[in-house]
């Protein structure tokens, strides 16, 4: 029993080690890390660019959200801002990448990059929910700040942009540090548009060797460390905005 024990053991060991080899073969003989570096880069870029737009655009969609409580111009654009996060919350971001890359782009005659595609559509969907976050945080900010804000004279506009938006940004940090780190995990999904991002970089490396367990392996670890930076990141911005507030 000993015996085809060890023996066992030693054909689990010689089977890590080949699969181990053939990684390695791919990642460093064959350059795969390459493909893995331009994929991280893109997967930073879609995140990034698509977040920074989605903060926009949900600043704007909540401001006047707010502002429709005041105004009938703004309940109209509301309307407009209502139907929009319902849509882009209310359907798969892969869906989404889908019907914009082969049929409303291709309707209306635009022809992109796809990864501006992406970028864009990660941006519409992040601004669908980062309106609801900037809503709360606007809300949280006392009601007496857009009134000072009004009575020295101020516009509206104004008051909201120099006044409440930083406050309601501190407030809601972090829940949008989590939407951040979201959408990095979400582009794993932007190869449905021929986007060669990370997930994709190690799945091919897995296809060219068929071995898919170490690849995999290391693609979960990649995404682990970026959402392990980005959280400590967040943090210390939270502590450092913090320490601004008690000076």
């Amino acid at each position: 029993m000993s015996f085809l024990g060890t023996q066992s053991s030693f054909a689990v060991q010689m089977n890590w080690a080949k699969r181990w080899n053939k990684f390695v073969k791919a990642f460093v003989k064959n350059e795969g890390y390459k493909r893995v570096l331009e994929g991280l880069s893109v997967t930073a870029r879609i995140a990034l660019f698509g977040f920074l737009i989605g903060l926009v655009l949900g600043s704007i969609v909540a401001i006047v959200n707010i502002a429709s409580r005041r105004s009938k111009v703004a309940k109209g654009f509301n309307v407009v801002g209502n139907i929009y996060t319902a849509f882009f919350r209310g359907t798969p971001i892969v869906v989404q990448l889908l019907l914009a890359h082969y049929v409303i782009f291709p309707i209306i005659g635009l022809t992109l990059d796809s990864l501006v595609e992406a970028i864009l559509i990660f941006g519409l969907n992040s601004g669908a929910y980062v309106s609801e976050v900037m809503r709360s945080g606007i809300l949280s900010v006392d009601v007496g700040q857009l009134e000072a804000g009004r009575a020295v004279g101020l516009s509206y506009t104004s008051t909201m942009t120099r006044i409440v938006l930083p406050q309601a940004f501190k407030n809601a940090l972090p829940s949008l540090g989590n939407e951040l780190i979201a959408l990095v995990k979400d582009t794993s999904v932007v190869s449905f548009i021929a986007v060669i991002d990370l997930t994709q970089a190690f799945r091919k490396i897995g296809s060219g060797t068929y071995e898919y367990f170490i690849p995999y392996i290391f693609l979960a670890l990649f995404y682990l460390v970026i959402v392990l930076i980005l959280t400590l990141l967040i943090k210390l911005l939270e502590r450092r905005l913090r320490k601004g507030d008690r000076r």
